[in-house]
């Protein structure tokens, strides 16, 4: 009985204990002293002295720990130095997780919570970061968490999956589509576009790849059938399919020359990208080709431009426009 209070309770956690306490305890503006290590080391059931934790230090740096001893007088002083994540990146990811619209309330937390225990836990209290996104709605489906891992694995099997598609009513409630009929989809990407995630698949009924909103699957399963549609996933360019949608809403693609005033570069730009074509019309005024689905939320976006920009052709899409026009006319006048 001596010799295990001897060598203590918990002895052979030795190591494992120490790397919690520089771990947890230690950072670039937190140290620890011997006396202090020793003290939390008993703490925990483990005793320890000076001259066999030199070594166990050497050991975890050997094991790739970054223990860092610093003199001050007549002390010394030990702290972890660099990790696998710096604070900033955390921070960065905390953001990240925080504002993004598919993950619930939830969901986040415990996400946030799992990114604090890699750093200090006085490190980790500037984590607890409130990032405010005006008229931010978190997803109600705590599903999608699973559902992406879902149709990553189906992805990684090469398997068709089946699911049920669902959409709000007017009384709030879940309301299947196609009245709880399956879908049978051959998955092949997933896509994050405008706050939301997104499934990419062949739907060998229709013959075309088509999207899914992911938060709004329910029930997927794989099935035994491999999947479908390589040939046209391969062809598929999914850069410009997002590019050309408008919050994801299909339509046929179509090369839209537009006339645009000289100061709104910035929004073609930040929505297109910086390939696109500039060619001037006058001292105010360029042309440029877009390729985009032309659907109603496509010329919403360019009616919300106001005078900035123009739809000159095809003659199609400037009659669609007009038409669009002459509805909210009608809408909004006695």
């Amino acid at each position: 009985m001596a010799n295990k209070e001897r060598k203590g309770d918990n002895q052979k956690l030795k190591m494992l204990y120490l790397a919690k306490i520089f771990s947890e305890e230690t950072d670039d503006l937190h140290f620890l002293t011997m006396p202090e290590i020793i003290a939390r080391l008993s703490s925990y059931g483990v005793n320890a002295d000076r001259k066999t934790l030199y070594l166990d230090f050497e050991e975890l740096r050997h094991f790739g720990l970054d223990i860092i001893a610093e003199k001050k007088g007549r002390d010394c002083f030990y702290h972890l130095g660099n990790r696998d994540f710096e604070l900033p990146e955390l921070k960065l990811l905390v953001d990240s997780v925080q504002s993004a619209k598919f993950i619930t309330d939830r969901k986040s937390s415990e996400l946030i919570k799992k990114l604090e225990a890699l750093v200090s836990k006085y490190e980790g209290k500037k984590l607890h970061r409130q990032v405010v996104i005006s008229g931010r709605i978190k997803t109600m489906n705590e599903s999608i968490y699973y559902n992406v891992d879902k149709l990553h694995e189906a992805i990684n099997e090469d398997a068709q999956i089946r699911f049920q598609y669902y959409r709000w009513n007017i009384k709030k409630e879940m309301e299947l589509r196609k009245n709880g009929a399956w879908y049978q989809i051959s998955p092949w990407g997933l896509l994050w576009d405008n706050e939301n995630y997104y499934l990419i698949g062949y739907d060998a009924k229709d013959n075309k790849i088509k999207h899914y909103r992911v938060d709004k699957m329910l029930r997927i399963a794989m099935t035994e059938e491999k999947r479908e549609g390589k040939d046209q996933f391969k062809a598929f360019n999914m850069p410009r399919y997002t590019k050309s949608l408008f919050g994801m809403y299909g339509g046929e693609e179509t090369n839209i020359a537009l006339e645009v005033r000289n100061d709104m570069v910035g929004v073609l730009i930040d929505r297109f990208g910086k390939d696109i074509s500039t060619i001037p019309v006058d001292e105010n005024h360029f042309r440029t080709t877009i390729k985009v689905a032309v659907s109603r939320h496509f010329l919403g976006w360019i009616i919300a431009l106001g005078d900035g920009v123009k739809i000159v052709s095809p003659d199609s899409v400037v009659e669609q426009m007009k038409e669009e026009i002459a509805r909210l006319t009608k809408q909004y006048t006695g």
